[in-house]
């Protein structure tokens, strides 16, 4: 059986301002780095066999401060990768989060993301992104999971890594953890939390959601 460690990475500028992020970036800032460190040290005895991360500078860097502190750091090999990406939210990029999820769920009735992650499924979400997006190249459901589904396919064929540290997105953690869990999602992971992930050969589970320890 894997163990995968997921977390969040630590808080940006544009989280700090509250705007959409999606493939758009932008550098932890002071609480960021201090929450990675902080993670890091929390996990600091596990022993990771590998480090998984998105490709996208917040992810990276936040990895980065983790393995740092890893009792295996001297041999844990870091692949950082875009299957790993948070959703791509296409016009909405940058976008005032409020603002972006009235356009996105206001022709369905909701006025609030809180409201929409409570009630419709993360799919239905996904699909709402690229219909209210005006260029209509955010993300869909179908593509979503099939880049993500690659990601795990990449965690299967892993031979011998037990333990396993992947650091990736917010919106990524709450479609894990609607798709393999039982979970509330209508409130996001924090940054820098600890979502656990048991996956066998035929099944993937989360056990555990938005947690600051282990």
């Amino acid at each position: 059986m894997k163990r995968i460690y997921i977390i969040r990475h630590g808080q940006t500028y544009i989280n700090r301002y509250n705007k959409m992020q999606g493939w758009c970036d932008t550098p932890l800032t002071e609480t960021g780095i201090a929450t990675a460190e902080h993670v890091g040290e929390i996990l600091q005895n596990i022993p990771f066999d590998i480090a998984l991360s998105s490709d996208l500078k917040r992810a990276n860097d936040t990895c980065d401060f983790i393995i740092k502190h890893n009792i295996n750091r001297d041999e844990m090999q870091h692949l950082a990768t875009p299957l790993f990406r948070e959703q791509f939210y296409g016009y909405f990029e940058g976008m005032d989060t409020d603002m972006a999820w009235q356009m996105i769920g206001g022709p369905h009735g909701y006025q609030n993301h809180y409201d929409i992650f409570k009630n419709e499924s993360i799919d239905t979400i996904k699909d709402w992104i690229k219909e209210a997006d005006p260029f209509h190249e955010a993300e869909n459901a179908k593509e979503y999971w099939s880049r993500l589904d690659q990601g795990f396919k990449l965690i299967h064929q892993l031979d011998g890594a037990e333990n396993i540290l992947l650091v990736t997105h917010g919106f990524t953690i709450r479609s894990i953890a609607a798709r393999f869990g039982d979970y509330d999602i209508s409130v996001g992971p924090r940054n820098a939390s600890i979502t656990i992930m048991n996956m066998t050969d035929s099944n993937q589970k989360v056990i555990s959601y938005n947690k600051m320890k282990i």
